[in-house]
């Protein structure tokens, strides 16, 4: 499905990324951990073609995204939600929403798509109305996820959802997304509590300064003694 191979990318003079080969499988839920500065963010927007790379290769169904738009990467079915989520804080949630079916094939079925973002988050049916500035941060992640899936992903690329959220709204979090995964949606997660990343990945890749120095399955890894003292304590 998704195939990094030998990318190096950097901002300027900064090189961030030193040749990293990653893959994502159709259906998969792959975890992307590291300590910060290490590149996960970075790995991402070359992904959703915010960045391009200065060597190596990016392909989606066998389809080079090198120097691919982000616009045209969203149509090609890659939807990311940054840390943060950046929603819209002066328009309703509705009209969040509605702002992700921007591609023809997400239009034609905007309708039928709002329906399952909000039985996926009842909570944002309630306020659909309200205007998103007044949310809470777990209803803005959210909204932020739900705006990204309104795009009709097949792969969603997510940037430590569980950012600033209180324990008990991480547990929800990590729940929502198993259960965005278990509706054949790929997801790359980029996850800074790396016990709840592991435990909720089928496979798993840590990255620092750059480079991957890790990659197996998120059982295996949660076993590996270099993992968990550096991550785990």
């Amino acid at each position: 499905m998704l195939e990094l191979e030998g990318v190096y990318a950097g901002y300027k003079d900064l090189r961030v990324l030193w040749g990293i080969s990653l893959r994502v499988g159709e259906g998969e839920l792959v975890a992307l951990v590291g300590p910060n500065g290490a590149g996960k963010t970075t790995t991402l927007r070359i992904i959703s073609g915010l960045l391009k790379p200065t060597a190596g290769s990016v392909r989606f169904y066998g389809c080079s995204l090198d120097r691919e738009p982000p616009h045209r990467i969203v149509e090609m079915g890659i939807s990311q939600v940054p840390e943060g989520g950046r929603i819209f804080t002066g328009m309703s949630v509705e009209e969040n929403l509605e702002l992700g079916a921007f591609t023809a094939r997400a239009r034609r079925e905007k309708e039928q798509r709002m329906k399952w973002v909000y039985q996926l988050f009842p909570r944002l049916e309630e306020r659909k109305n309200q205007r998103a500035g007044t949310l809470s941060g777990g209803e803005r992640q959210m909204l932020a996820i739900g705006r990204a899936l309104m795009a009709q992903p097949r792969l969603l690329l997510l940037d430590e959802p569980s950012f600033g959220l209180a324990p008990i709204l991480v547990e929800q979090m990590f729940e929502m997304i198993q259960e965005i995964n278990q509706q054949d949606v790929a997801v790359l997660l980029v996850e800074q509590n790396v016990r709840a990343a592991l435990e909720l990945a089928q496979r798993a890749y840590v990255i620092e300064n750059g480079r991957i120095v890790g990659e197996g399955s998120g059982d295996a890894l949660l076993s590996f003694e270099s993992v968990r003292s550096a991550y785990l304590g």
